[in-house]
């Protein structure tokens, strides 16, 4: 078994709806079949995730053109034997599968050595009725589930509750099988499992590694099916029979139930995330080396040590940028983070970009002189990306983009950002937890603790009669209700936030929307991203 469209990857997008993709997706599958068998494993039956297109009626009003669907197939003896779709198509958060897919009808039952199993895709399992419901018609003695369900904080525990419940409702053992690594904003953990017919679980897999997990699932003996219709549940049910006899007894195998060698506590799971999205993006877009400017704070200090974690120490090429005004100290941390982490440095003051800048621009104000040694700064970021070919890591938090602190230019410069969806304070004790961690060669930990602790001003009253800035707890609590739950000022105020904070907070959010546009993806580790997940008019007067 293996995860959701793990023949294209997850998700395709706008690729669905092109005729050759789904048609090259197709061709892929049927030449995995003929591979499988020229490499000896014709007996072996083998279900994937592919994007294939529905058959029969012509295209509908109101449903993607060419009808393609999210699809799996059952590879054995060297042909597909069956293919199925997706029947529920989500449609909140990330996912805009009615835009890409038509849904399916049909319920793959598969005959292995006696016993019916059953096969669903991802939302299928997280929703009433529809091919759980069949299946548990069906007589199915087993549910498998091809996934590619994103990583969010707390998600694992709630995947395990919801196989635990499917299992008690069918009578029947449930597989869940979910894809590893990242997608551009999107980090899949595997965390792949098995519950058996009690919901008692017999297996599980890592958390965001590739491995093969194999256990053994005792399961019923399929009944006589030639008095059962064709139908279960709404769903037209299409059989492949591999072996009707039961296998020989046979020792069984201990179960793999924490294969972990450390199991990662929440603060663990969420450092994984980033380092798996970074080393993903670098990787699969043909990268060897990141850039980051590194300021000598808990940003840049966190952001600069997941790249090292990722891609290596050696492949990490650290920015120092000095320039009028910089504070002695934060560059002495950042020189200090370089050193411990054996980080590949690079020195560029920028004293005379900004003069040339400041010659040609007529600055009003020292805000405008601290937005211009931001621009030069992201003028150098990108002048040495497209020299060396190196990809640039903005640095700027959840926080700082919440409220339009995160200039394009300044945190923001860069193609991927490991911390869009890190509140300020997350980033600290995400920072602690690593400083906890393996130490560096000489015993220190990778970050200094003073860059740590570093507060930053930048930003705050841009918007006249600003209150006294609170506590990072107290903004990023408000932040959080405002961004993940849509709550208006009256309800933030009555929640118990200072009225004043509350109209300035809101204020700066919503003017932002444009700045977080044009700000690089990043790995969603929360419920609600600002970016696909908060979909906002940049033009729009609706304040409060």
């Amino acid at each position: 078994m293996f995860p959701e469209m793990v023949v294209t990857g997850y998700s395709v997008e706008d690729l669905a709806l092109r005729d050759g993709f789904v048609s090259a997706s197709t061709k892929a599958t049927h030449h995995l079949a003929g591979r499988l068998a020229a490499e000896g494993l014709a007996h072996l039956p083998v279900v994937v995730g592919f994007l294939g297109r529905r058959k029969g009626p012509g295209p509908r009003f109101g449903q993607p053109s060419g009808a393609p669907q999210n699809s799996l197939a059952v590879l054995h003896e060297g042909r597909i034997r069956l293919v199925s779709a997706k029947h529920h198509l989500p449609n909140y958060g990330v996912f805009d599968e009615f835009r890409y897919f038509v849904p399916g009808d049909t319920l793959p039952l598969l005959r292995l050595h006696g016993a019916d199993i059953a096969f669903a895709i991802c939302e299928d399992l997280w929703q009433d009725g529809g091919p759980v419901a069949a299946a548990a018609d069906a007589g199915a003695g087993m549910l498998i589930t091809l996934n590619g369900s994103p990583y969010e904080r707390h998600k694992d525990d709630v995947r395990l509750d919801l196989c635990r419940r499917r299992a008690r409702e069918l009578g029947a053992a449930i597989g869940y099988v979910n894809m590893t690594g990242g997608q551009d904003d999107l980090v899949f953990e595997g965390d792949s499992l098995i519950v058996d017919a009690d919901g008692e679980l017999v297996a599980r897999a890592a958390q965001f590694d590739e491995e093969l997990l194999v256990t053994d699932v005792e399961l019923p003996r399929a009944e006589d099916t030639s008095w059962r219709a064709d139908e279960a549940g709404g769903f037209r049910v299409v059989r492949y029979t591999v072996s009707d006899r039961a296998p020989a007894p046979y020792e069984a195998r201990p179960p793999s139930l924490t294969p972990r060698r450390d199991p990662l506590n929440d603060l663990g799971e969420v450092y994984s995330a980033l380092v798996a999205g970074v080393r993903d993006h670098v990787r699969k877009n043909g990268f060897t080396s990141v850039l980051v400017g590194v300021s000598g704070g808990a940003d840049s200090a966190l952001t600069a040590t997941i790249a090292a974690d990722a891609v290596g120490a050696d492949a990490v090429h650290a920015l120092v940028m000095p320039g009028r005004g910089s504070d002695p100290e934060a560059l002495d941390d950042a020189e200090d983070l370089i050193k411990r982490q054996g980080l590949t440095r690079r020195l560029y003051p920028v004293d005379r970009l900004l003069d040339a800048l400041e010659s040609t621009i007529t600055v009003a104000g020292a805000g405008g002189g601290e937005d211009l040694l931001e621009q030069a700064r992201g003028v150098l970021l990108k002048a040495l990306s497209r020299e060396e070919g190196h990809l640039v890591l903005a640095t700027g938090d959840k926080s700082e983009l919440a409220m339009g602190l995160c200039a394009h230019h300044g945190d923001g410069a860069g193609a991927y950002a490991p911390l869009r969806d890190c509140w300020k304070t997350l980033v600290r004790e995400l920072a602690r937890w690593r400083n906890s961690q393996s130490p560096t060669t000489d015993g220190a930990p990778p970050m200094p603790e003073r860059a740590l602790v570093r507060e930053s001003a930048r930003g705050w009253d841009a918007v006249d009669s600003a209150p006294e800035r609170p506590g990072y707890e107290v903004l990023d609590g408000l932040l959080d209700a405002y961004i993940g739950t849509d709550h208006g000022a009256s309800d933030l105020t009555a929640a118990g936030f200072a009225p004043d904070l509350v109209r300035h907070v809101v204020r700066l959010v919503d003017r932002a929307e444009h700045q977080r546009r044009q700000y690089p993806p990043g790995p969603k580790i929360t419920k609600r991203t600002l970016g696909r997940d908060r979909r906002l008019p940049i033009t729009n007067r609706w304040l409060l």
